[in-house]
């Protein structure tokens, strides 16, 4: 996967939660089964697998930009490639 491609969010990561600032958990699954560009891939130290970035802020009544999921590419399916 890279950036560019278009893919969808297949599973919900384990272990997320809401919290009272942040609605994490339920904005994934307003966003399960839904289409997105991968607007980036991000790395973080520690961690060997890549992530995905994910503007998903239209799902919620917003720009697109204003909200941001970053997911492990395990939970998405490849719809297409650049």
């Amino acid at each position: 996967m890279k950036t560019g491609d278009s893919v969808r969010l297949i599973r919900i990561p384990e272990g997320l939660v809401d919290s009272p600032e942040l609605k994490t958990r339920a904005l994934f699954e307003k966003c399960l089964g839904k289409s997105f560009v991968i607007d980036h891939i991000e790395t973080f130290a520690g961690v060997s697998h890549k992530f995905a970035a994910l503007d998903v802020g239209h799902i919620v009544g917003q720009e697109s930009y204003m909200q941001t999921i970053v997911v492990e590419e395990e939970h998405l399916e490849i719809e297409n490639s650049s």
